[in-house]
């Protein structure tokens, strides 16, 4: 990509004309993990977290983010999403709890910031349900994996 969109002429910011793009079906999948002690991670997958099913909640909470992002980064278009799906897995080796959301619409703009808030709030939502007893999580490396749709066509991550 050789200019930045979401300057002008005079290098303000604008929100970028989608006006005359034509819709197509749009896909994006972002992913990133949360590192914690073996004891919360343990709580986690046994279902035994103070505050009850943590995943269950963080997954609800991913795909309202996904539903808002327009209202949290400024110069997204709000997009009528036709689907977001949120999957957690557990990895023990590395007391990891990975995040991976989809976010689909048929529109004139990708959907990529809104996989990628999901993912991220469906993580913030572990921190938050799991802080008191492990204020040292991490979350780590959130990122898009892979795109579909528009001028660009599809783009893959290259490393998983």
């Amino acid at each position: 990509m050789s200019e930045l969109t979401h300057f002008d002429a005079q290098g303000r910011a604008h929100m970028v004309d989608v006006g005359a793009k034509g819709e197509t079906a749009r896909l994006a999948v972002a992913s990133g993990r949360i590192r914690m002690l073996p004891d919360t991670l343990a709580r986690i997958r046994d279902g035994t977290a103070t505050k009850g099913d943590v995943l269950g909640v963080a997954r609800i909470a991913a795909i309202q983010g996904a539903k808002r992002t327009a209202e949290l980064i400024p110069l997204c278009h709000p997009l009528p999403l036709t689907r977001v799906a949120v999957e957690f897995s557990i990895s023990e080796t590395d007391n990891a709890v990975e995040c991976t959301a989809t976010a689909e619409c048929f529109g004139r703009t990708g959907v990529e910031m809104e996989a990628l808030t999901a993912a991220t709030v469906g993580l913030l939502t572990v921190y938050d349900m799991c802080k008191a007893i492990d204020r040292g999580m991490r979350i780590e490396s959130v990122r898009l994996l892979e795109k579909r749709g528009g001028k660009s066509g599809h783009w893959l991550a290259a490393e998983p």
